[in-house]
């Protein structure tokens, strides 16, 4: 919700439509085996009606329309409904990863069979905030090979790779890929208060896709430097932009992958099943 109404989804979540089947499209990378767990989790879970929203690389992968390698499925659900999803793991057979690999339960359970890895959340892993009500109605619906299931919201999705600096792991990648696919779209008022005194982090992340991107980062409202004390990014004076995207990481990293050829038809483009920025 915004301002009370109903939020518009961003024009390229009107593109990937619902009816989408990410499971068979070149960006859901996930064996057919933890997929048929990953299923049987989610319809047992709406089933049962244990409010919950899949966040982690599957909402960052519909966002920024970048393939992700699966390894588990996030599903993020209010702290007082964990124990009934947690329930539901141990119904389609899964156990506690714990004794393998010790793990923080303050915020996390891991549930496993082998392969598989369902993760169940319910607070930040640095325990900033714990999941409310809008982490699970404000996000897309998108279709999972038949399974219809809402999205942690975008703006909730940055807020938390914004505090992923780690020495083995850094976010802020993701945070780019965001702000360059739904920046424009963002509800910026809800990602500031959420940050509270944590702004000077949002700061640092515009700081470098300014540098990294400039004509796209004048597409972010120009409230949003003006309020964080930042300067509006002035025109890209690069010939090749892409430069700046070497400089960090000279494999493919920032922006939408480019579709292949059999994905440039005239039928898929008509379609909106081409994902790009």
């Amino acid at each position: 919700m915004r301002n009370g109404e109903l939020r518009a989804h961003p024009p390229f979540m009107k593109r990937c439509s619902m009816t989408e089947q990410l499971a068979a499209s070149p960006l859901w990378r996930v064996e057919p085996d933890k997929w048929a767990i990953y299923r049987q989790v989610l319809k047992m879970a709406q089933r049962r009606r244990i409010p919950f929203a899949v966040g982690g690389g599957t909402a960052t992968m519909v966002y920024t329309g970048r393939p992700r390698q699966s390894k588990d499925i996030d599903l993020f659900l209010p702290p007082d409904s964990r124990e009934q999803l947690i329930q539901v793991t141990r119904e389609c057979g899964l156990q506690d990863l714990y004794d393998e690999q010790p793990y923080d339960r303050a915020w996390i359970y891991r549930a496993h069979d082998g392969a598989a890895i369902v993760d169940i959340i319910w607070s930040m892993a640095n325990y900033r905030s714990q999941v409310d009500a809008a982490w699970l109605e404000d996000g897309p619906e998108i279709e999972l090979d038949g399974v219809r299931v809402r999205l942690v919201p975008a703006e909730e999705t940055l807020w938390c790779k914004l505090y992923i600096l780690q020495r083995d792991r850094c976010d802020w990648p993701d945070a780019f890929n965001l702000l360059h696919t739904v920046g424009p779209e963002l509800d910026w008022e809800r990602v500031i208060s959420r940050l509270e005194a944590d702004t000077p982090l949002l700061s640092g992340v515009l700081s470098v896709f300014a540098w990294l991107c400039p004509d796209r980062a004048r597409d972010l409202p120009r409230s949003l430097w003006s309020r964080l004390k930042l300067e509006y990014p002035s025109p890209s004076s690069d010939r090749s932009p892409s430069g700046r995207v070497n400089l960090l990481d000279s494999r493919a990293w920032f922006g939408p992958e480019a579709p292949g050829p059999e994905m440039l038809s005239p039928e898929v483009l008509s379609s909106g099943k081409v994902w790009k920025c």
